[in-house]
This record gives C-alpha cells, structure tokens and sequence, in this order.
C-alpha cells in the first residue's frame, strides 16, 4: 500500500539571487512497512524534499505538484487539516537534536507536550505516555526530569525518535538522524528505528550523507543531485552496481575495508553540485561526468528504466540507458 507519494514536485526559493530551483520535478512513492534511503550530496535538495512534506519550508519558497498521504495532497490542506496530520499522520526527526529540542525545558515535558496538543488526555496520562516512550527507545525513566544538555548525543537523538513516536504516526522522516553519532550509538539507533518499522508497520523516509547506512537498512534507494532524482533501485544493488555515474561516484568515495588499496587510492569526485540558480544546459552532472557523451551537453535524461535488468532500476542517464558502463574512475 502507498502511504506517501510526490507527484511532480518543484520548490523554487525566491531571494535576491533570483529563483532557485531546489528540487525539481521529483517523483517518488514510498509503501506502508517500507524504508527509502535518499542520498546525495550537501545542497542537492534532500532536506528540502523532507520539509516539504509537513510544509515546513520558509514563506521564500515556491510549492508546486502534489504530495499525498493516504490519498490526501499535503499542500492543499487547510491549516487545522495540516495541524492534525503533523504528529499524527507525519512526524519527522531533524538533524541536530540538540538544535531542535528546547534547552529550558525537561524532556518528559518535551515528549509529552504532542500528545497533549493531539489527543484528550490529562498530564498524568501524556506523562506516563511520556516514561514508556522512552524507555521504549532505551532511555531510564529518570531521564524524564534531565534537560537536554545533561544527556549526550546519542540519548537526545533517542528523545527525538520518542517525540517522533509520540502519536503513532503512519510515516516517519528521518533527516540525518545519525550523523555525528559513534558507531555503536548509530547502530543501536538505527536497530530501534528498522524495528519500529517491522514492528507497527510505519513508512520510513531516510536521508543521509552515509551510504553504507543506506545500503544496510533500505529497501529503496533514491539518489538526487541538483533537485532531480538520478537513480533509483534497490537498496544494496544502487551502491554495488550503480546505473549513474554520479552514484557510483558517491560509492567510490568510500574505502573498502581490508583492502589497503583503496585506502592508498581514495575515491571522490572533483569539484562541488552546481549552482542551482546556474544550472549547466542538458544534464547538471556533465561538467563532473567522465563517462558525458555529447547528447549530455544538449538536453535533460528523463529518469527511465534500465533495459537489461532483473529488478527495477531507473537512471537519468543517457550512457546507462544505452546499456554502457557508468563505473566511476
């Protein structure tokens, strides 16, 4: 079953620059019980994607095509419609719980407060709620009454996933939820939160920097760069045999363990993502590609099947629509 579907989505921001495209035309679907891993560089618009959902984007920013929950479009809500689905029917873990927890209040109360503004309870009941959500994702209940800053990194990420529990949503985003955490702390929380999802059900949307996270828990992979889908497929095979040359660039950039030559070669890809209010003619990735041909230079690839493989797997690339190698280096 679809739970979330982006049909034709473009944000554009308006600023003194100009308008600038940050996402543009992304079409993507995400199942109930499923898990979507969204990769890409910084500034290729996957946190934009993520705001737009629960509309959380600046008044600067320019909304067209539609987002569907349940079969509900997100950005023709009314604002007592849109209240009631966040929390509820969407929640979202932000990047930086630090940033995005409030320093002078406990957390018991921080984790409480939706479900008082959601549902007719007490405090006595929003409280208790409260203790077992976070005992749920492994914090004592003596936590309830420490303020942010007592906790550390990985405990104030574990508030944020009780927060984004608080009202059993059917969706949940997840907008680098484990970057800076150690290694043994993301793999704790990333075990709570892939159980979570076989447990009730739940669609998860994961954006990351991290592709080995992606490849691990995802079903989906989606990779953007400059607003626009580029491949997508699953999980495992986008990272081990990618379609794009910019996917398997952005696997290239990581060592392989064991292998002390790709520690002496180390992968990458020069120069940054365009900039989106210049966007190059043809394909975005062609001044980075070492695979363009001179159609790349003239016009945009549409997002399109992979002739010649089992599963589904769609590249924007003319070179991998033909069937040729997009191995980077």
């Amino acid at each position: 079953m679809t739970l979330l579907e982006f049909r034709d989505l473009w944000v554009t921001y308006t600023g003194s620059r100009g308008r600038i495209p940050a996402v543009r035309g992304v079409d993507l679907s995400v199942g109930a019980g499923r898990i979507v891993g969204i990769a890409g560089e910084s500034g290729c618009g996957k946190s934009t994607l993520a705001m737009a959902v629960l509309r959380l984007l600046p008044k600067s920013a320019e909304v067209s095509g539609e987002i569907l929950l349940d079969g509900e479009d997100l950005l023709r809500m009314g604002w007592g419609r849109l209240r009631a689905v966040r929390w509820t029917g969407a929640s979202i873990v932000f990047q930086g719980a630090m940033h995005s927890l409030n320093a002078v209040q406990r957390i018991g109360r921080q984790v409480a407060e939706p479900i008082l503004v959601h549902e007719r309870t007490t405090p006595a009941k929003a409280a208790a709620r409260a203790e077992a959500l976070l005992e749920r994702v492994g914090l004592p209940s003596s936590r309830m009454r420490s303020y942010p800053h007592e906790l550390s990194g990985g405990q104030r990420q574990r508030v944020m996933i009780a927060m984004a529990l608080a009202c059993d949503p059917e969706l949940i985003i997840a907008d680098e939820a484990t970057t800076a955490l150690d290694v043994m702390v993301q793999a704790q929380v990333l075990q709570l939160m892939t159980g979570l999802v076989k447990e009730r059900g739940v669609g998860l949307v994961m954006i990351s920097h991290d592709l080995s996270v992606l490849s691990a828990v995802c079903d989906t992979a989606v990779v953007m760069y400059a607003g626009r889908i580029v491949e997508r497929g699953p999980a495992r095979e986008v990272f081990a045999d990618a379609r794009h040359p910019y996917s398997a660039a952005l696997g290239a950039a990581f060592p392989v363990i064991g292998d002390p030559a790709s520690r002496g070669r180390p992968g990458g890809l020069a120069g940054d993502p365009p900039d989106p209010a210049r966007l190059p003619e043809g394909c975005s990735f062609r001044p980075r590609c070492a695979v363009a041909v001179e159609r790349c230079g003239e016009e945009s690839p549409e997002l399109l099947r992979v002739p010649g493989i089992g599963t589904v797997r769609s590249s924007a690339c003319f070179v991998a629509q033909e069937g040729e190698s997009v191995v980077f280096g």
